[in-house]
């Protein structure tokens, strides 16, 4: 079950279960769906035709529903592709903060995209490797970050993605409560960011 499938079957059950998310997410109060997609456009800078196939099928689904699709940051050409291709009320961008910071250019791409930042994945990493560590535990500016988050689109809750495993914390406890403090601050950096 691939969305992005080139063979028929597998992309059509692929459109099914990404149908399912989008009537499960509506059910639970929820406005966005995250996806990945392929990891190159095709050689014109289009975006490939299963893709694309699927998107055009399940835009009128999701818009009855009043659910978005956020494409995760991977590849910044494809997920620029889709953004130019497909309206903001139907299609955004979710961040993930560690694959930015990978990549070495995520805060740059994600400033220039920030009027369609929908939803974000936030951890920390060393800028080498996805460890899904807590915000402000590796090398991200956040402090840059939370500026571009304050001046985006996204306006909801601070949403980790983080990993107690990475963290060499053996208690739950403790994880969660450094995760607590970690999303306050992060918090907060953005609400006082939007009072300036």
């Amino acid at each position: 079950k691939c969305w992005a499938d080139a063979e028929e079957y597998r992309r059509r059950a692929g459109v099914e279960l990404v149908r399912n998310r989008l009537e499960m997410t509506a059910r639970l109060g929820g406005g966005v769906v995250i996806m990945h997609t392929v990891p190159e456009l095709n050689s014109d800078g289009s975006i490939p035709e299963p893709l694309k196939k699927s998107l055009d099928e399940l835009e009128p689904h999701a818009r009855k529903l009043g659910v978005r699709i956020a494409v995760e940051n991977g590849r910044w050409p494809v997920l620029r592709a889709i953004l130019n291709a497909y309206a903001p009320d139907y299609a955004g961008l979710c961040y993930d903060s560690g694959h930015g910071h990978n990549d070495g250019a995520g805060l740059d791409n994600l400033e220039e995209l920030k009027n369609r930042l929908i939803s974000v994945h936030l951890h920390d990493n060393d800028g080498k490797s996805d460890q899904h560590r807590l915000p402000f535990s590796g090398t991200i500016d956040w402090e840059r970050l939370a500026g571009i988050l304050a001046t985006s689109a996204y306006t909801k809750y601070i949403s980790m993605e983080s990993n107690m495993g990475q963290e060499g914390i053996s208690g739950e406890d403790e994880f969660l409560a450094k995760a607590f403090a970690a999303g306050e601050r992060l918090s907060a950096m953005v609400a006082g960011m939007r009072r300036r």
